[in-house]
């Protein structure tokens, strides 16, 4: 299986439902005069242009070492999941804001026109369509190792609760007369708290990546529950550990029997490297510094 070509294909799936929803919520939300449902529509149109930096970026990330680049490209991965999390960010405040707006106007007395069905169909319709796409998408992220495109399957997540919660508004507007229109943006204002929270996570990800966070502690004792798990292996000690785009970077000290031919001891360093990858991933970087014992 070619990872690039699986990450392409997953992404542009998403991209076909975002255009489609991207026209039809734009249409409905005019059309139907609903406040809730435009700014879906610009919900979704942002998940085509973060689905655009995902195409560029694991494409920049898939390349292989060079003089420049020590360590491969994955950083980008990483570069990318930080920009899918600012633009979430940044959408999420221009929702609110106009939600904000529309329910001050409201609360001064102005009158706030209900909504039409067609803005209750395509809610609906958002809904089911992308929770789908979040699902097949977060699912082939986990399988890919790829965080870029894990990233990219909470902003079509995002994008099925803000929907959610403009059915909701949309909905209760409809149903339940003029004096409860000022539902459609107090929906419009709790997804965005929503879509904050998922750029919150993602970008301290991205952040906590390109600062060389370390690895979680149950990555790091499986670590040395790998290494510990050979006989003649003695006092693993400074650990570091980081990720570089999908895969993870280890480097660690080790004694062993200081009489060993060096032959045995390179030997036997090769064997504890490629159990680690066989754990955590052929593309894991490995440096093992081996000491005697004292």
């Amino acid at each position: 299986m070619n990872r690039e070509r699986e990450i392409y294909k997953v992404t542009l799936v998403g991209s076909a439902a975002n255009v489609l929803l991207t026209v039809f919520k734009f249409v409905a939300g005019i059309v139907g005069h609903s406040a809730a449902m435009t700014a879906d529509a610009v919900h979704s149109l942002s998940d085509l242009l973060t689905d655009a930096v995902v195409l560029v970026f694991v494409r920049v990330g898939a390349k292989p070492e060079d003089c420049g680049h020590d360590y491969g490209h994955g950083k980008y991965e990483t570069l990318a999941t930080t920009i899918v999390g600012f633009a979430l960010a940044i959408v999420a405040v221009g929702i609110g804001w106009r939600a904000v707006e529309s329910l001050l106007f409201w609360y001064e007395g102005g009158i706030l026109e209900a909504p039409g069905m067609l803005a209750l169909w395509a809610a609906l319709v958002s809904v089911v369509l992308k929770e789908a796409v979040y699902q097949y998408t977060v699912r082939r992220g986990k399988d890919l190792c790829s965080p870029a495109v894990e990233a990219n399957a909470w902003h079509h997540r995002s994008d099925a609760l803000s929907s959610l919660g403009t059915l909701l508004g949309i909905g209760g507007a409809i149903l339940l007369g003029d004096r409860w229109t000022a539902l459609d943006p107090l929906a419009g204002l709790v997804v965005s708290v929503f879509i904050l929270r998922v750029a919150y996570r993602l970008l301290r990800q991205g952040f906590d990546e390109l600062m060389e966070a370390s690895l979680p502690d149950e990555v790091e004792k499986e670590i040395l529950s790998v290494v510990t798990s050979f006989p003649d292996v003695r006092d693993p000690h400074h650990l570091r550990t980081r990720r570089i785009g999908s895969r993870y970077a280890i480097e660690l000290h080790i004694r062993m029997d200081g009489t060993l031919p060096l032959s045995a001891a390179h030997a036997r360093t090769c064997e504890i490297e490629q159990a680690l990858k066989a754990r955590f991933g052929e593309r894991t970087h490995i440096t093992l510094h081996v000491e005697p014992t004292k």
